[in-house]
């Protein structure tokens, strides 16, 4: 009952506005590429407002706003990123809210080596380990924090193959550049075929996602409404079909 108020709402919203938003930009974190694509599909329906992604790690999408890149809303991977373009002054810290919370797991192609656990990643026939860039992405940190905490990262960093985002370190397997990848849940939730080994979550800081909206205007309300959706009932059964959870309140 609530979802259908929520989106009556943004249907109500939309039909008013008197230029009528025809679009909101939005930064977003790769993981969320399949499941934003979903929930941005029926918000168009419903409002007449077309959401445009860019996905990208959260660390280098945080420095494109800094820079002044017209996004009006910004779902990162984590808090920190989401905070710092708050600090920043380029988004608006009132409209922050936890929406997801993501998990990791090594996927490896079909007709290779696929471990039984984390530390069999040290074995020879792991010839090339994929991780998302733990510099700017929040999914390559935690990927690193467990290999580090499982003990195996020293004898595995010379094999580590750094993808500029987490998307593109699943792309590393899918393409059998790498043997295996560290990547997002809700990535490997939605490929065919391959293997997925989860991560014990107490390996790394908990994937808690955080999004904001930026700017002013219309899109900017567009943005509000497309984050209400995000987090509305209707919106976290979509989440949770890949993968994601609620963050703990």
């Amino acid at each position: 009952m609530r979802s259908c108020c929520v989106l009556a709402m943004l249907v109500l919203a939309a039909c008013s506005s008197k230029s009528g938003t025809k679009k909101v930009r939005i930064a977003a974190a790769s993981d969320l590429q399949k499941a934003f694509s979903e929930l941005g599909k029926t918000f168009e329906e419903r409002t007449k407002v077309t959401p445009e992604f860019t996905f990208g790690s959260s660390g280098l999408l945080s420095k494109q706003i800094e820079q002044g890149a017209p996004y009006f809303m910004f779902a990162a991977a984590n808090k920190e990123f989401a905070d710092k373009v708050v600090a920043s002054g380029h988004c608006d810290g009132s409209t922050g809210r936890l929406y997801a919370r993501g998990k990791i797991v090594v996927w490896t192609p079909d007709g290779g080596p696929a471990p039984a656990q984390l530390s069999d990643l040290a074995k020879p026939e792991f010839k090339r380990i994929s991780i998302a860039n733990p510099e700017h992405a929040p999914y390559g940190r935690a990927a690193k924090q467990a290999l580090e905490k499982t003990g195996v990262w020293p004898e595995i960093e010379s094999r580590i193959i750094l993808g500029d985002n987490i998307s593109a370190t699943m792309l590393y397997a899918k393409e059998r550049n790498v043997e295996a990848a560290v990547v997002a849940l809700s990535l490997a939730v939605v490929t065919d075929g391959g293997k997925s080994l989860p991560i014990d979550v107490s390996l790394y800081d908990p994937l808690d996602q955080k999004l904001v909206v930026c700017g002013k205007g219309e899109e900017a309300d567009a943005a509000r409404k497309f984050a209400d959706y995000v987090t509305s009932p209707e919106g976290r059964e979509v989440m949770s079909r890949y993968g994601f959870t609620m963050p703990a309140p």
